[in-house]
């Protein structure tokens, strides 16, 4: 007796996607249409498009690729015309040169003349691959439409004519001949760093892999492999960076650390470059500065309510530290200038000490700090005290002997704003404390500490509203508790006529839903209490506990009320600020 074919429809209800009503009304419909039970599935809306592209995946034996995780190889876009791509919903992720074979992520994998006649047009023997659907048309549009890697895959076929007409065995040669100066790797440095600016990354990392480089960028705080490279240029790629940053070329066993600028029509950068040596080779990441943007508000960034209201009282205390803390790239600095904006007036003598300056302030006299010429933070700190200064800005507070010049400072009558790397408003306190730092010291001497993260703002052209569902209705009452009734109250809401807002559910890519960052904030002024528990010594869940009590939002509580406001998702709180 033959056994039965499964079908996606079993697959879907072995695992409990849908369940046997579903699975029966389901069944009926593809019968009475005749068309592919996967195409029902999808248009029912009762099944994510990932789990249906990953159970036929499984269903028919052919692999899947998550394309968000996969970056455009230029060599594999070559070799497959954007007509032809658009036509069968292909795209070409990358290519086997030894085996010669190309790996194509396709709508239907099993359409057999699609894949026949692109392997005649390519000569090489096509791979399928599951992918979403959506997710295919979006590859398909971005990587052939931003002239990123077919510049690039220009570029490099241009290098390896220079290679052979040089008869050099390899890039790495290319440096003694000075050819890394010329067209073809500068327009790859120059593509790359064109595409950063063009789609406001923050930073770009330049990683190499046993058999390819991956670049990828952080926009909107998230990381996104965009480009592919041969493994074959990262001598080249590494070396012309280098020069462009002055750095050591020779020099590949130690980190090296350096900047310069880049203008294209998009815009115009500083850019901070960083070398790493790893086991397969030197990685660069490189941190875009805009120093042409306009300093934001604390409004713009995301403070409101009871935060902004202590935040501003600090402000106006004369003397004392404001603390901002937060890992790297939670958007500290930036809040800092957003408040020496504050109080940057003419009357005020205003100093900064940073590593490096991100951002030129008119009328604030700022130190870069150069480690090698022994001009440290704690080194500018000492020579601001006697440069007569009413507020002084320190980048960072990273060890003993500036944590305590910061905290003279400001006994002895001066504003000081710096960052601190905690992962809470209450942790900065016994971070203090480890530092050397005496507690009736800092009682004394701290005004505010402040943590915080970035979250993804919603695009409001690319979002909707919604009714949120009762699950997203109880975590937030749990998460907010009281603030989520007072919350309601001050707007005019109920239960039944909230409604949150997300990426619109006709778009592509839900990632297109989002479009710049909000922050999302924790706000512990010192209060008399807090004062006697720092001089106690008092451990940060005890300074934290009295804090809440005197009003004090968590940020996964702030990060809520932003979303009660429509700024952006609980999905996108949860990710940055979930503990």
């Amino acid at each position: 007796m033959l056994r039965e074919t499964k079908t996606i429809l079993d697959l879907l209800l072995e695992a409990g996607k849908i369940d046997q009503t579903q699975y029966n009304s389901l069944q009926m419909q593809q019968l009475r249409t005749n068309r592919p039970a996967e195409d029902v599935v999808a248009e029912s809306g009762l099944v994510p498009e990932a789990d249906i592209t990953a159970y036929l995946s499984q269903l028919n034996g052919i692999p899947l690729v998550r394309l968000k995780e996969v970056g455009a190889a230029p060599e594999a876009l070559s070799l497959v015309d954007i007509d032809i791509a658009r036509r069968y919903q292909m795209f070409p992720f990358a290519v086997d040169n030894a085996n010669n074979t190309l790996l194509v992520a396709m709508d239907n994998p099993l359409d057999v003349a699609a894949i026949q006649f692109v392997s005649q047009k390519t000569g090489r023997r096509v791979i399928p691959h599951y992918a979403n659907k959506s997710d295919i048309a979006k590859m398909i549009e971005d990587a052939y439409n931003n002239n990123l890697s077919a510049e690039v895959n220009e570029a490099i076929a241009e290098t390896e004519n220079v290679v052979k007409a040089k008869s050099v065995e390899s890039f790495s040669e290319l440096t003694s001949e000075g050819i890394i100066r010329q067209a073809p790797i500068a327009k790859i440095v120059e593509q790359i760093l064109g595409f950063a600016v063009g789609s406001g990354a923050s930073d770009i990392h330049i990683e190499p892999q046993a058999n390819r480089i991956r670049v990828r960028y952080r926009i909107d705080g998230l990381l996104m492999e965009k480009l592919i490279l041969p493994r074959s240029v990262l001598d080249s790629l590494v070396s012309r960076i280098k020069i462009l940053s002055r750095l050591k070329i020779d020099e590949k066993r130690v980190p090296q650390d350096g900047r310069f600028g880049f203008s294209s029509d998009k815009g115009s950068v500083d850019l901070r470059v960083s070398t790493l040596p790893t086991v397969l080779g030197e990685k660069i990441v490189i941190r875009l500065l805009r120093k042409q943007e306009r300093i934001p508000t604390m409004e713009e960034l995301g403070m409101a309510g009871r935060g902004l209201q202590k935040f501003n009282e600090a402000l106006h205390v004369p003397q004392g530290i404001i603390l901002v803390t937060g890992p790297t790239g939670s958007g500290k600095t930036t809040t800092l200038y957003s408040a020496l904006h504050i109080v940057n007036t003419v009357s005020v003598n205003v100093l900064t000490v940073e590593d490096p300056v991100e951002f030129e302030m008119q009328g604030v006299s700022q130190v870069q700090v150069n480690n090698q010429a022994g001009l440290t933070f704690a080194a500018a700190l000492r020579s601001f005290l006697r440069q007569d200064p009413d507020v002084i800005m320190v980048g960072e507070i990273r060890d003993q002997e500036t944590a305590a010049l910061a905290v003279q400072a400001s006994l002895t009558g001066h504003k000081v704003f710096s960052t601190l790397h905690t992962n809470s408003a209450a942790g900065a306190i016994p971070r203090l404390f480890d530092m050397g730092i005496e507690p009736f010291l800092l009682s004394s001497s701290i005004t505010l500490v402040m943590a915080q993260r970035v979250a993804r703002r919603l695009n409001p052209q690319m979002s909707e509203e919604y009714v949120p569902t009762s699950e997203e209705v109880t975590k937030l009452q749990e998460v907010l508790g009281r603030h989520f009734d007072e919350w309601l109250q001050q707007n005019n809401k109920t239960v039944d006529t909230l409604r949150l807002r997300r990426p619109r559910s006709d778009l592509a890519n839900k990632e297109d839903g989002y479009k710049g960052r909000v922050a999302i904030f924790e706000i512990m002024p010192m209060s008399p209490a807090l004062q006697e528990l720092t001089i106690k010594n008092a451990p940060a869940i005890e300074l934290e506990k009295v804090a809440l009590a005197e009003g004090m939002l968590l940020m996964k509580q702030d990060g809520f009320v932003r979303v009660l406001e429509g700024m952006t998702t609980m999905e996108e709180i949860l990710r940055v600020a979930e503990t």
